[in-house]
């Protein structure tokens, strides 16, 4: 059993046996309480009511004390002899973060910092749900932790209007129970709007009309996905919540049809031939789009020349046609934990534009001429066409420069050479060296997880990304310099990390006797990276790695050339990708304007794109880890019964978070379920105290624990700790 220690949040004195002993400390309540209540009126017996007053003496003086405050300016009295506060409140916009069933935060548009935070109680929602832009009128005065308070004053723009949920049907009405977790409503459905819904099937619901003052929204039924737990249903029940696409319109299908597969000679103009050169690609086994290939030649000089080749997907997609306009509302492809919802028709994306081995192909290439040292002496940015001679898998190349034998190994070994001496450089600068653990799980022919597995990352897929930020960051500072920075173009940014966020980050690594430094940001880097080598193949490594992203600001896409902090570059953009995310065609669009000596564009529309495409990130970001989460509930279902290791990774009033060591899967130990005690919630330091025995369950603890209960339809793990000791 759990209860969070501190202050109430209502305002009703401090003790019963206080209440009226001090007419000051009475008149304080008097004013916090309208504040906090400020645009609705208050007769002086509903003041006393509403503040528990019992003592006569108090009573009496609440007239008096209502009449100063009103002489004083702080207090307004209507006709009705109603009081309400006088003060001036703010307004603002923002966006809602429903953080439970009881309040939510108010992000506003215009946030600095996260105390900037609206606390709005549930009360005061107006209907408002997770996501949505609201208006907030906020609280002149603020609540007694310290944060802002306010209400919903008006629904600006609703996030959505659909929710995936198992419907349940009573014999006179049904309801849809959604598993978004921050929805925290049942959606009422009339029988005529079931769509032939069968009780317990998943369904996406509709919501039409939600009345102030209703406690429940009503919706219609528009699409029956099927039985719950069938893993395709669990997986299109995500692609639903989060507004994923399950097919391509007809139209832009039949559009992709009619581009001919035949390069014309006219298409090979204006482009430097790199046909002849070795060139190859090396991408993940079961992977169909490639993006990227490199080119591998020797000069006459002893240098080397070093082609990085990605496909010229804008030669394809036009501005205006409705491929472009289906890949703008796209943005990116997601890589769900069973498959790939792209962002380009199959015909594009695995066919024309894909590098595919013994075809030629049209490309935009950064070529470098770089020594034995790893510099870059010179480097060229253009059209080309090229002819890929090997598709390898990270595997294959792997074994290749490992046995010093099969194809390209020496073109691949020194590759790898000038790879490690880039990457070297990098965080002599400063760059962070994250090397997240990455779950991949081994599915069955129906989904059903058979087992985990850790991806490792190793020397081949290092190679691979040294040379595509090479050519990211060399884009961005060639159109970057071209005209000090006053052209129109996409950025890949990201900024400072957030002092509070490090801090707390630096507390819990403490813990495991890690020290990082957030005082000087020069050393920020450097102790982020000695807590990344040190970690490696620890229990806490996941924890720790997962903690540090998240301490980060986000990176975005803007037209702002502000710097990269997590690469330690000065400019930084995507143009790698382009059969896959959005922002790299706007570069190379943008791109080849400059080349042809074009004029900058207006900002305007262009940071519209990178906002939209910064919004489809997160949301492809979210739909991913949402399909590994389930898969994880299943596997942990199908589990064997036993005791596992883990580390506590959160701490809350109503639960401890607890990482799964073995298989890297997140649970919840309930605090009403730790029954050796009563536990209070030491907010400030993000623990649980025992009341009689003050055992501490804190950050950064090992501890032992079992599967009590999984939840497929709120993908949640329920556990509880192995011993109480």
């Amino acid at each position: 059993m759990g209860r969070k220690s501190g202050k109430n949040r209502d305002y009703r004195g401090k003790k019963k046996e206080d209440k009226g002993t001090n007419a000051s400390q009475v008149k304080r309540t008097l004013l916090n309480f309208l504040e906090n209540h400020f645009g609705e009126e208050f007769s002086e017996k509903n003041l006393i009511n509403q503040l528990q007053i019992k003592e006569t003496s108090a009573k009496s003086n609440i007239t008096d004390l209502l009449t100063e405050l009103v002489q004083e300016g702080k207090v307004t009295k209507n006709s009705r002899n109603e009081f309400s506060s006088a003060s001036d409140p703010e307004f603002i916009e923002g966006e809602v973060d429903y953080v439970n069933a009881r309040f939510a935060f108010v992000i506003p548009s215009n946030q600095v910092k996260s105390d900037d935070d609206i606390l709005v109680k549930e009360s005061d929602m107006k209907n408002a749900l997770d996501g949505d832009k609201v208006r907030v009128m906020v609280f002149p005065n603020r609540g007694k932790n310290g944060r802002r308070e306010g209400k919903v004053l008006e629904i600006t723009e609703r996030s959505r209007d659909e929710f995936v949920g198992r419907v349940e049907i009573s014999p006179r009405f049904a309801f849809v129970v959604p598993d978004f977790k921050k929805m925290h409503h049942d959606i009422f459905i009339k029988k005529t709007d079931l769509l032939e819904a069968q009780h317990n099937q998943k369904v996406v619901v509709q919501m039409t009309e939600w009345k102030e003052g209703d406690k429940n929204p009503i919706g219609r039924i528009v699409r029956i996905l099927g039985t719950a737990g069938d893993h395709e249903v669990e997986i299109h029940s995500i692609m639903a919540e989060f507004g994923l696409p399950f097919d391509y319109p007809e139209e832009v299908l039949h559009e992709a049809e009619k581009i001919s597969d035949t390069i014309r000679k006219e298409d090979l103009e204006d482009r430097r031939d790199f046909r002849g050169v070795p060139t190859f690609t090396i991408d993940p086994a079961d992977a169909k789009d490639f993006d990227d290939a490199i080119s591998y030649q020797k000069l006459e000089n002893g240098n080397y020349e070093i082609g990085v080749h990605i496909a010229d997907v804008t030669h394809y997609v036009k501005p205006g046609s409705l491929m472009e306009k289906e890949a703008y509302h796209r943005a990116t492809s997601v890589y769900l934990v069973d498959r790939t919802i792209p962002m380009l028709p199959e015909r594009l994306s695995n066919g024309l534009c894909s590098l595919r081995p013994n075809e030629d192909k049209l490309t935009f290439s950064c070529v470098f001429e770089m020594n034995d040292d790893g510099a870059v002496l010179n480097h060229w940015i253009g059209r080309t066409a090229i002819h890929s001679d090997r598709r390898f898998a990270y595997e294959e190349a792997q074994e290749n420069i490992d046995n010093q034998e099969g194809d390209f190994y020496e073109e691949l070994t020194h590759l790898n050479g000038l790879a490690k001496r880039l990457r070297e450089a990098r965080f002599k600068k400063g760059a962070i060296n994250f090397e997240t653990v990455e779950v991949k799980f081994k599915l069955d022919e129906k989904g059903t997880p058979l087992g985990l597995i850790i991806k490792e990352r190793k020397d081949i897929h290092k190679l691979i990304e040294e040379f595509m930020l090479l050519a990211n960051r060399t884009v961005a500072e060639f159109v970057f310099n071209k005209n000090k920075g006053k052209s129109t173009f996409v950025y890949r940014t990201h900024d400072y990390p957030d002092l509070e966020r490090l801090t707390t980050f630096a507390g819990f690594a403490r813990k495991f006797g890690h020290e990082i430094v957030v005082s000087d940001e020069k050393k920020v880097s450097n102790t982020l990276n000695k807590l990344m080598e040190d970690i490696q193949g620890k229990p806490e490594q996941n924890v720790l790695e997962q903690l540090a992203i998240r301490s980060m600001a986000k990176a975005i896409y803007t037209t702002e050339p502000k710097i990269h902090f997590g690469l330690a570059f000065k400019h930084y953009t995507h143009f790698t990708s382009p059969i896959r995310r959005y922002p790299d065609m706007m570069v190379h669009r943008l791109l080849q304007l400059y080349l042809d000596g074009g004029k900058s564009p207006e900002t305007l529309a262009w940071d519209e794109k990178c906002t939209h495409s910064s919004e489809r990130e997160k949301r492809a970001a979210d739909a991913e880890r949402a399909s590994i989460k389930y898969k994880q509930v299943e596997y942990m279902k199908l589990a064997e019964q036993k005791d596992y290791d883990g580390i506590i990774t959160g701490v809350t009033e109503w639960g401890v978070y607890v990482e799964i060591t073995e298989t890297k899967c997140e649970g919840m130990v309930r605090v009403q379920d730790i029954k050796d005690d009563y536990y209070d919630f030491d907010e400030r330091n993000l623990r649980l105290v025992g009341s009689k025995n003050k055992r501490i369950i804190t950050l950064g603890d090992k501890v032992s624990v079992r599967v009590t209960r999984t939840d497929i339809d709120r993908r949640t793990i329920d556990l509880e700790f192995a011993t109480n000791e």
